[in-house]
């Protein structure tokens, strides 16, 4: 599945998409930035609560395909610029992380 085509999903909405045809390989689940360094592999759809501005260098340095921000996080302008300009895909989910993630595993 792309990152688009779960852009397209109910329950699921763009932020930014400026990689739209980046295919999802996995799912990884956290907030602790440094674990997710270290442990979400490439091409994972990062599923987070955290909404600054190293999501979007976490999110470049793991190589993620998506960051989805569960329970209708938001990015502020300034994030959202900085993901766009880095080629970060944020999309938003208003379910938990472990119903969002639910909603992702059953399509992949």
């Amino acid at each position: 599945m792309t990152v688009s085509e779960l852009a397209a999903v109910q329950g699921f909405e763009a932020v930014t998409l400026p990689d739209g045809e980046r295919k999802i390989g996995g799912v990884y689940i956290g907030d602790l930035l440094s674990w997710v360094m270290g442990r979400a592999k490439a091409d994972d759809a990062w599923i987070t609560i955290m909404s600054n501005i190293n999501v979007a260098a976490v999110a470049a340095l793991a190589d993620v395909a998506c960051v989805i921000l569960a329970e209708g996080v938001e990015l502020d302008g300034t994030v959202k610029e900085t993901a766009e300009s880095k080629g970060i895909n944020v999309l938003t989910a208003h379910m938990p992380a472990y119903e969002t993630a639910m909603a992702l595993a059953s399509r992949l």
